[in-house]
């Protein structure tokens, strides 16, 4: 395999400095996200106003309550209540899904 050109290296150093911002960009209170290329799984800090944007998606998601397994999303502007066991709701032409509840977080996954 011919070495790598210094241009060459340039490019695909940029390349890959971009892609993890964007993957890992967004800005948020009380949540954190880890994103892949057409999904994000956030975790929202239980017991505060939590809330964080998503530019991968182009939404933002806030945690609005929390009452036993039943847990309440604004995703994209609209609210979802979403329970661990119930299959994906459709917004804004996403799938969204409760993946877990505990004591301390909420974990929620929303996929294109």
């Amino acid at each position: 395999m011919p070495p790598l050109r210094p241009r060459r290296i340039a490019a695909l150093a940029t390349g890959l400095a971009l892609a993890g911002a964007v993957l890992a960009g967004c800005s948020s209170e009380g949540a954190s996200t880890q994103c892949g290329l057409d999904q994000c799984t956030v975790t929202f800090d239980r017991g505060v106003e939590a809330s964080i944007e998503l530019p991968l998606l182009g939404i933002d998601a806030k945690l609005v309550g929390v009452d036993g397994d039943l847990v309440t999303v604004e995703v994209a502007g609209q609210q979802l209540s979403l329970t661990t066991e119930q299959q994906a709701a459709e917004v804004a032409g996403l799938q969204v899904t409760l993946e877990s509840v505990t004591d301390s977080e909420i974990a929620v996954k929303i996929s294109r």
